[in-house]
Protein backbone atom coordinates (compact mmCIF):
# COMPACT_ATOMS: atom_id res chain seq x y z
CA UNK A 1 0.00 0.00 0.00
CA UNK A 2 1.28 3.20 -0.98
CA UNK A 3 1.00 6.49 1.33
CA UNK A 4 0.02 9.99 0.30
CA UNK A 5 2.14 11.33 2.91
CA UNK A 6 4.40 9.82 6.02
CA UNK A 7 2.64 9.51 9.40
CA UNK A 8 5.67 10.29 11.49
CA UNK A 9 8.77 11.62 9.78
CA UNK A 10 12.30 9.30 11.40
CA UNK A 11 14.61 12.08 13.97
CA UNK A 12 17.39 10.07 12.97
CA UNK A 13 19.25 11.41 9.91
CA UNK A 14 21.65 9.32 8.23
CA UNK A 15 25.04 9.38 7.50
CA UNK A 16 25.95 10.56 3.58
CA UNK A 17 27.67 7.93 1.73
CA UNK A 18 28.83 10.35 -0.89
CA UNK A 19 31.61 10.68 -3.12
CA UNK A 20 31.93 14.08 -2.82
CA UNK A 21 31.57 13.63 1.72
CA UNK A 22 34.33 10.77 1.12
CA UNK A 23 36.56 13.60 -0.33
CA UNK A 24 35.76 16.26 2.56
CA UNK A 25 36.49 13.78 5.14
CA UNK A 26 40.17 13.06 3.37
CA UNK A 27 40.75 16.81 3.03
CA UNK A 28 39.95 18.08 6.76
CA UNK A 29 41.61 14.73 8.24
CA UNK A 30 44.59 16.46 6.75
CA UNK A 31 43.94 19.72 7.78
CA UNK A 32 43.15 18.60 11.32
CA UNK A 33 47.02 16.63 10.91
CA UNK A 34 48.60 20.24 10.05
CA UNK A 35 47.35 22.63 13.02
CA UNK A 36 50.44 25.11 11.83
CA UNK A 37 47.93 25.65 8.71
CA UNK A 38 45.07 27.49 11.08
CA UNK A 39 48.20 29.21 13.69
CA UNK A 40 49.83 31.04 10.22
CA UNK A 41 45.46 32.04 9.41
CA UNK A 42 44.88 33.71 13.02
CA UNK A 43 47.93 35.83 12.82
CA UNK A 44 46.33 37.20 9.20
CA UNK A 45 43.15 37.56 11.42
CA UNK A 46 44.38 39.74 13.83
CA UNK A 47 46.88 41.84 12.28
CA UNK A 48 46.19 45.26 11.97
CA UNK A 49 46.28 46.14 15.58
CA UNK A 50 43.52 43.50 15.92
CA UNK A 51 43.21 42.03 19.48
CA UNK A 52 42.36 38.52 19.30
CA UNK A 53 40.89 39.21 23.19
CA UNK A 54 38.52 41.66 22.84
CA UNK A 55 35.64 43.06 20.65
CA UNK A 56 32.86 40.85 19.50
CA UNK A 57 33.47 37.23 18.80
CA UNK A 58 34.17 36.82 14.80
CA UNK A 59 34.94 33.45 12.67
CA UNK A 60 37.76 31.31 13.81
CA UNK A 61 40.98 31.09 12.05
CA UNK A 62 39.88 27.41 11.63
CA UNK A 63 36.36 28.22 9.90
CA UNK A 64 38.16 30.61 7.79
CA UNK A 65 40.36 28.29 6.29
CA UNK A 66 38.19 25.20 6.03
CA UNK A 67 35.69 27.77 4.41
CA UNK A 68 37.64 28.81 1.82
CA UNK A 69 38.74 24.86 1.03
CA UNK A 70 35.23 24.58 0.41
CA UNK A 71 34.69 27.52 -1.58
CA UNK A 72 37.57 26.66 -4.18
CA UNK A 73 37.08 23.04 -3.81
CA UNK A 74 33.43 22.96 -5.03
CA UNK A 75 34.18 26.22 -7.53
CA UNK A 76 30.91 28.35 -5.44
CA UNK A 77 30.46 32.21 -4.88
CA UNK A 78 30.23 33.90 -1.95
CA UNK A 79 26.02 33.23 -2.06
CA UNK A 80 26.12 30.16 -2.84
CA UNK A 81 28.88 29.37 -0.03
CA UNK A 82 26.40 31.03 2.64
CA UNK A 83 23.40 28.84 0.94
CA UNK A 84 25.13 25.69 1.41
CA UNK A 85 26.58 26.27 5.00
CA UNK A 86 22.77 27.08 5.81
CA UNK A 87 21.23 23.67 3.56
CA UNK A 88 23.79 21.28 3.50
CA UNK A 89 24.82 19.21 7.04
CA UNK A 90 27.87 17.50 5.43
CA UNK A 91 28.91 21.37 4.67
CA UNK A 92 28.26 22.64 8.00
CA UNK A 93 30.37 19.36 9.24
CA UNK A 94 33.25 20.16 7.10
CA UNK A 95 33.65 23.96 8.09
CA UNK A 96 32.74 23.34 11.72
CA UNK A 97 29.19 24.58 12.52
CA UNK A 98 26.79 23.19 14.54
CA UNK A 99 23.33 21.66 13.49
CA UNK A 100 21.58 24.71 15.76
CA UNK A 101 23.98 27.22 14.84
CA UNK A 102 23.55 29.98 12.03
CA UNK A 103 26.43 30.39 9.83
CA UNK A 104 28.05 33.99 8.15
CA UNK A 105 26.43 35.75 5.50
CA UNK A 106 28.31 35.68 1.89
CA UNK A 107 29.81 38.95 2.93
CA UNK A 108 31.42 37.79 6.32
CA UNK A 109 32.72 34.74 4.79
CA UNK A 110 33.75 37.11 1.84
CA UNK A 111 35.48 40.00 4.37
CA UNK A 112 37.04 37.05 6.97
CA UNK A 113 38.62 35.05 3.40
CA UNK A 114 39.57 38.44 2.22
CA UNK A 115 42.32 38.88 5.48
CA UNK A 116 44.47 35.77 4.42
CA UNK A 117 47.55 36.78 3.07
CA UNK A 118 49.00 35.32 -0.41
CA UNK A 119 52.25 34.58 1.80
CA UNK A 120 50.43 32.59 4.28
CA UNK A 121 48.44 30.15 1.86
CA UNK A 122 51.90 29.80 0.50
CA UNK A 123 53.49 28.82 3.79
CA UNK A 124 50.50 26.55 4.16
CA UNK A 125 51.24 24.60 1.00
CA UNK A 126 54.72 23.90 1.38
CA UNK A 127 53.77 23.02 4.87
CA UNK A 128 51.37 20.26 3.19
CA UNK A 129 54.23 19.53 0.51
CA UNK A 130 56.58 18.67 3.57
CA UNK A 131 53.46 16.86 4.88
CA UNK A 132 53.13 14.58 1.94
CA UNK A 133 56.94 13.24 2.21
CA UNK A 134 56.52 12.26 5.79
CA UNK A 135 53.50 10.18 4.10
CA UNK A 136 55.33 8.99 1.56
CA UNK A 137 53.09 10.57 -0.96
CA UNK A 138 55.80 12.88 -2.69
CA UNK A 139 59.31 13.05 -1.88
CA UNK A 140 60.41 15.68 -4.44
CA UNK A 141 62.92 13.73 -6.25
CA UNK A 142 61.94 14.66 -9.98
CA UNK A 143 60.47 17.90 -10.87
CA UNK A 144 59.05 19.10 -13.95
CA UNK A 145 58.06 22.49 -14.17
CA UNK A 146 55.97 25.28 -16.94
CA UNK A 147 54.72 28.14 -17.19
CA UNK A 148 51.11 29.75 -18.13
CA UNK A 149 48.63 32.51 -18.02
CA UNK A 150 45.66 33.10 -15.47
CA UNK A 151 43.82 37.06 -16.89
CA UNK A 152 42.39 39.38 -15.05
CA UNK A 153 38.74 39.70 -15.45
CA UNK A 154 38.73 42.83 -17.78
CA UNK A 155 37.12 43.47 -21.06
CA UNK A 156 39.39 44.04 -24.19
CA UNK A 157 41.58 46.93 -23.60
CA UNK A 158 40.85 48.80 -26.84
CA UNK A 159 42.14 53.05 -25.87
CA UNK A 160 38.43 54.29 -26.90
CA UNK A 161 36.92 52.08 -24.37
CA UNK A 162 39.54 52.81 -21.48
CA UNK A 163 38.95 56.39 -22.40
CA UNK A 164 35.03 55.98 -21.87
CA UNK A 165 35.50 53.79 -18.69
CA UNK A 166 37.60 56.82 -17.36
CA UNK A 167 34.44 59.03 -17.96
CA UNK A 168 31.93 56.84 -16.51
CA UNK A 169 33.68 56.35 -13.49
CA UNK A 170 34.69 59.93 -12.50
CA UNK A 171 31.16 60.90 -13.34
CA UNK A 172 30.17 58.12 -10.85
CA UNK A 173 32.32 59.46 -8.22
CA UNK A 174 31.47 62.64 -8.59
CA UNK A 175 27.72 61.62 -7.64
CA UNK A 176 28.98 59.99 -5.13
CA UNK A 177 30.58 63.51 -4.03
CA UNK A 178 27.74 65.77 -4.59
CA UNK A 179 25.17 63.72 -2.36
CA UNK A 180 27.46 64.30 0.74
CA UNK A 181 28.45 67.49 -0.25
CA UNK A 182 25.55 69.57 -2.62
CA UNK A 183 28.16 72.29 -3.08
CA UNK A 184 30.29 70.56 -5.94
CA UNK A 185 28.67 70.99 -9.12
CA UNK A 186 30.30 68.88 -12.64
CA UNK A 187 29.23 67.70 -16.19
CA UNK A 188 28.10 64.53 -16.69
CA UNK A 189 29.56 64.05 -20.20
CA UNK A 190 29.36 60.29 -20.62
CA UNK A 191 26.53 60.19 -22.93
CA UNK A 192 28.77 62.27 -25.50
CA UNK A 193 31.94 60.14 -24.90
CA UNK A 194 29.43 56.75 -25.54
CA UNK A 195 28.79 58.28 -28.83
CA UNK A 196 31.97 59.05 -29.54
CA UNK A 197 33.69 55.17 -28.51
CA UNK A 198 30.68 53.92 -30.60
CA UNK A 199 32.22 56.29 -34.10
CA UNK A 200 35.75 54.77 -33.69
CA UNK A 201 34.71 51.22 -32.70
CA UNK A 202 32.20 51.57 -35.99
CA UNK A 203 35.15 53.26 -38.32
CA UNK A 204 36.38 51.38 -41.05
CA UNK A 205 39.57 53.34 -41.63
CA UNK A 206 42.64 54.86 -39.41
CA UNK A 207 41.97 58.24 -40.73
CA UNK A 208 38.30 58.31 -39.69
CA UNK A 209 39.23 57.73 -36.18
CA UNK A 210 41.05 60.93 -35.35
CA UNK A 211 38.22 63.13 -35.24
CA UNK A 212 36.15 61.28 -32.54
CA UNK A 213 39.22 60.34 -30.68
CA UNK A 214 40.50 63.71 -30.59
CA UNK A 215 36.85 64.60 -29.43
CA UNK A 216 36.84 61.47 -26.89
CA UNK A 217 39.98 62.58 -25.63
CA UNK A 218 38.71 66.47 -25.13
CA UNK A 219 36.00 64.71 -22.94
CA UNK A 220 38.14 62.76 -21.24
CA UNK A 221 40.42 65.49 -20.16
CA UNK A 222 37.42 68.01 -19.27
CA UNK A 223 36.04 65.12 -16.44
CA UNK A 224 39.15 64.51 -15.58
CA UNK A 225 39.40 68.32 -14.61
CA UNK A 226 35.60 68.25 -12.50
CA UNK A 227 37.44 64.74 -11.10
CA UNK A 228 40.26 67.31 -9.71
CA UNK A 229 38.10 69.93 -8.46
CA UNK A 230 36.00 67.44 -6.21
CA UNK A 231 39.01 65.89 -5.25
CA UNK A 232 40.37 69.28 -3.83
CA UNK A 233 37.24 70.03 -2.42
CA UNK A 234 36.76 67.22 -0.16
CA UNK A 235 39.59 67.85 1.40
CA UNK A 236 39.95 64.64 3.84
CA UNK A 237 35.71 64.96 4.47
CA UNK A 238 35.56 61.45 2.74
CA UNK A 239 39.10 59.45 3.00
CA UNK A 240 37.73 56.59 0.92
CA UNK A 241 35.79 58.87 -2.06
CA UNK A 242 38.99 60.74 -2.03
CA UNK A 243 41.27 58.18 -2.42
CA UNK A 244 39.33 56.64 -5.45
CA UNK A 245 39.09 59.98 -7.06
CA UNK A 246 43.39 60.35 -6.60
CA UNK A 247 43.43 56.78 -7.85
CA UNK A 248 41.41 57.35 -10.97
CA UNK A 249 43.04 61.27 -11.76
CA UNK A 250 46.52 59.11 -11.98
CA UNK A 251 45.35 56.39 -14.04
CA UNK A 252 43.12 58.89 -16.13
CA UNK A 253 46.05 60.66 -17.15
CA UNK A 254 48.31 57.57 -18.11
CA UNK A 255 45.78 56.41 -20.29
CA UNK A 256 45.05 60.10 -22.25
CA UNK A 257 49.23 59.92 -22.76
CA UNK A 258 49.57 56.40 -24.40
CA UNK A 259 45.96 57.36 -26.09
CA UNK A 260 48.07 60.25 -27.83
CA UNK A 261 51.18 59.02 -28.29
CA UNK A 262 49.03 55.58 -30.04
CA UNK A 263 46.48 57.32 -31.70
CA UNK A 264 47.93 61.27 -32.31
CA UNK A 265 51.95 60.55 -32.56
CA UNK A 266 52.29 57.28 -34.23
CA UNK A 267 54.43 55.40 -31.46
CA UNK A 268 54.38 51.75 -30.42
CA UNK A 269 54.17 52.64 -26.58
CA UNK A 270 56.43 49.46 -24.72
CA UNK A 271 54.21 46.78 -23.01
CA UNK A 272 55.77 47.62 -19.39
CA UNK A 273 54.69 51.62 -20.32
CA UNK A 274 50.77 50.32 -21.04
CA UNK A 275 47.34 50.61 -19.11
CA UNK A 276 45.01 48.05 -20.07
CA UNK A 277 42.30 48.88 -17.02
CA UNK A 278 41.73 51.25 -14.88
CA UNK A 279 39.83 48.81 -12.45
CA UNK A 280 42.95 46.44 -12.67
CA UNK A 281 45.51 48.42 -13.19
CA UNK A 282 48.33 45.55 -11.70
CA UNK A 283 47.31 43.55 -15.28
CA UNK A 284 50.58 42.55 -17.27
CA UNK A 285 50.46 41.46 -21.27
CA UNK A 286 51.24 38.19 -21.72
CA UNK A 287 52.81 37.42 -25.61
CA UNK A 288 53.11 33.61 -25.80
CA UNK A 289 54.35 32.00 -28.91
CA UNK A 290 54.83 35.39 -30.37
CA UNK A 291 51.04 35.11 -31.12
CA UNK A 292 48.58 34.84 -28.45
CA UNK A 293 48.38 38.28 -26.12
CA UNK A 294 46.44 37.86 -22.68
CA UNK A 295 45.60 39.98 -19.76
CA UNK A 296 46.17 38.91 -16.45
CA UNK A 297 49.71 37.38 -14.85
CA UNK A 298 52.19 34.84 -15.91
CA UNK A 299 52.38 31.89 -13.45
CA UNK A 300 55.19 29.53 -13.16
CA UNK A 301 54.78 25.99 -11.61
CA UNK A 302 56.26 22.91 -10.60
CA UNK A 303 54.38 19.16 -9.76
CA UNK A 304 56.37 15.80 -8.69
CA UNK A 305 55.46 12.20 -9.64
CA UNK A 306 52.36 12.28 -7.55
CA UNK A 307 50.75 15.78 -9.14
CA UNK A 308 51.23 17.63 -6.22
CA UNK A 309 51.94 21.38 -6.82
CA UNK A 310 55.47 21.56 -5.02
CA UNK A 311 56.03 25.43 -6.08
CA UNK A 312 54.16 28.24 -7.43
CA UNK A 313 54.92 31.74 -7.97
CA UNK A 314 52.52 34.90 -9.56
CA UNK A 315 55.31 36.79 -12.15
CA UNK A 316 54.82 40.51 -11.73
CA UNK A 317 55.70 41.69 -15.95
CA UNK A 318 56.24 38.63 -18.74
CA UNK A 319 59.66 37.78 -17.47
CA UNK A 320 61.39 34.65 -20.56
CA UNK A 321 61.01 31.35 -18.71
CA UNK A 322 64.53 30.54 -19.02
CA UNK A 323 65.23 33.65 -16.35
CA UNK A 324 62.76 31.83 -13.57
CA UNK A 325 64.80 28.24 -13.49
CA UNK A 326 67.28 29.98 -10.85
CA UNK A 327 64.30 31.06 -8.79
CA UNK A 328 62.06 27.94 -9.04
CA UNK A 329 65.43 25.87 -8.54
CA UNK A 330 66.45 28.05 -5.28
CA UNK A 331 62.90 27.90 -3.64
CA UNK A 332 62.82 24.01 -4.05
CA UNK A 333 66.09 23.78 -2.09
CA UNK A 334 65.10 26.12 0.57
CA UNK A 335 61.85 23.68 1.11
CA UNK A 336 63.02 20.56 0.54
CA UNK A 337 66.42 20.45 1.97
CA UNK A 338 68.64 19.58 -1.10
CA UNK A 339 67.89 19.73 -5.06
CA UNK A 340 65.73 17.55 -6.84
CA UNK A 341 67.77 14.06 -8.39
CA UNK A 342 66.18 14.89 -11.92
CA UNK A 343 64.55 18.50 -12.95
CA UNK A 344 62.62 18.78 -16.51
CA UNK A 345 60.42 21.32 -18.30
CA UNK A 346 60.50 22.64 -22.20
CA UNK A 347 62.62 24.42 -24.31
CA UNK A 348 61.47 27.90 -23.69
CA UNK A 349 63.49 27.15 -20.04
CA UNK A 350 66.70 25.93 -21.58
CA UNK A 351 69.94 27.61 -21.65
CA UNK A 352 73.58 26.70 -20.73
CA UNK A 353 73.32 29.38 -17.83
CA UNK A 354 70.69 27.12 -16.60
CA UNK A 355 72.09 23.53 -17.17
CA UNK A 356 75.45 24.53 -15.68
CA UNK A 357 73.37 26.11 -12.63
CA UNK A 358 71.44 22.91 -12.12
CA UNK A 359 74.59 20.96 -12.31
CA UNK A 360 76.08 22.63 -9.77
CA UNK A 361 73.28 23.05 -7.21
CA UNK A 362 73.38 19.24 -7.42
CA UNK A 363 70.81 18.12 -10.17
CA UNK A 364 71.60 14.53 -11.59
CA UNK A 365 69.65 15.08 -14.80
CA UNK A 366 68.32 18.00 -16.07
CA UNK A 367 66.13 17.82 -19.04
CA UNK A 368 65.10 20.12 -21.65
CA UNK A 369 62.94 19.07 -24.25
CA UNK A 370 64.68 21.43 -26.54
CA UNK A 371 68.60 21.37 -26.76
CA UNK A 372 69.14 25.07 -27.74
CA UNK A 373 72.60 23.57 -28.56
CA UNK A 374 73.30 21.40 -25.89
CA UNK A 375 73.44 17.72 -26.54
CA UNK A 376 71.57 14.79 -24.83
CA UNK A 377 75.02 13.55 -22.78
CA UNK A 378 75.21 16.70 -21.31
CA UNK A 379 72.03 17.07 -20.04
CA UNK A 380 71.10 13.71 -18.52
CA UNK A 381 72.88 9.85 -17.98
CA UNK A 382 71.16 8.56 -20.84
CA UNK A 383 69.19 8.79 -23.90
CA UNK A 384 66.66 6.46 -22.25
CA UNK A 385 66.15 9.09 -19.08
CA UNK A 386 65.96 11.89 -21.37
CA UNK A 387 63.06 10.59 -23.10
CA UNK A 388 61.32 9.05 -19.68
CA UNK A 389 61.74 13.07 -18.57
CA UNK A 390 60.32 14.10 -21.73
CA UNK A 391 57.36 12.47 -21.26
CA UNK A 392 57.15 13.16 -17.55
CA UNK A 393 57.09 16.76 -18.07
CA UNK A 394 54.00 16.37 -20.52
CA UNK A 395 52.42 15.06 -17.07
CA UNK A 396 52.06 18.98 -15.94
CA UNK A 397 49.90 20.27 -18.79
CA UNK A 398 47.40 18.12 -17.50
CA UNK A 399 47.90 19.55 -14.01
CA UNK A 400 47.76 23.09 -15.47
CA UNK A 401 44.45 22.11 -17.29
CA UNK A 402 42.89 20.42 -14.30
CA UNK A 403 43.96 23.78 -12.06
CA UNK A 404 42.23 25.98 -15.45
CA UNK A 405 38.98 23.53 -15.30
CA UNK A 406 38.32 22.49 -11.62
CA UNK A 407 39.63 26.00 -9.65
CA UNK A 408 38.82 28.57 -12.18
CA UNK A 409 42.88 29.46 -13.00
CA UNK A 410 41.22 30.47 -16.62
CA UNK A 411 40.27 34.20 -15.07
CA UNK A 412 40.25 36.00 -11.60
CA UNK A 413 37.63 37.46 -10.69
CA UNK A 414 39.14 38.70 -7.18
CA UNK A 415 39.97 42.89 -7.50
CA UNK A 416 43.43 43.64 -6.98
CA UNK A 417 47.07 42.67 -7.13
CA UNK A 418 46.86 41.18 -3.74
CA UNK A 419 43.30 39.11 -4.08
CA UNK A 420 45.11 37.98 -7.66
CA UNK A 421 47.89 35.91 -5.65
CA UNK A 422 45.62 34.95 -3.49
CA UNK A 423 43.09 33.75 -5.98
CA UNK A 424 45.97 31.87 -7.46
CA UNK A 425 47.25 30.41 -4.51
CA UNK A 426 44.30 29.27 -2.88
CA UNK A 427 43.31 27.62 -5.54
CA UNK A 428 47.08 25.60 -5.61
CA UNK A 429 45.92 25.24 -1.70
CA UNK A 430 42.18 23.24 -3.15
CA UNK A 431 44.47 21.64 -5.70
CA UNK A 432 47.03 19.65 -3.69
CA UNK A 433 44.15 19.45 -0.97
CA UNK A 434 42.20 17.26 -3.41
CA UNK A 435 45.29 15.22 -4.48
CA UNK A 436 46.59 14.02 -1.18
CA UNK A 437 42.64 13.38 -0.08
CA UNK A 438 42.41 11.33 -3.05
CA UNK A 439 45.57 9.63 -2.86
CA UNK A 440 45.28 8.51 0.59
CA UNK A 441 41.61 7.14 0.36
CA UNK A 442 42.85 5.20 -2.35
CA UNK A 443 46.04 3.97 -0.83
CA UNK A 444 44.19 3.32 2.62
Amino acid sequence: MREKHEKQRSLVVPAVEDPIAKELVGIRAILDDNPTAVDLVAQDLVAGGTSALVGRPGMSAERVLRALVLKKVRGLTYDELEFHLKDSRTFRWFVGFGLDEPPPSGSTLQANIARIQPATLQKINETLCLWARRCGVEDGQRIRTDCTVVESNIHYPSDSSLLLDVVTTAVRLMGAAVLLMPGLEFSDHTRAAKRRAMEINYARRKEKRQKPYRQLVRLTKRTLEYAADAHKALDGTIPGLEVQLGVLLDLGQRVINQTERRVFQGESVPAEEKIVSIFEPHTDIIIKDYRNVFYGHKVCLSSGRSGLITDCEVESGNPADSNLVERTLGRHVDLYGRAPEQFTCDGGFASRANLEFAKELGVVDVCFTKGRGMTVDEMVSSHRVYRELRRFRAGVESGIAYLKKAFGWVRCDWRGWEAFQRYVHSSVLACNLMILARQLTDTG
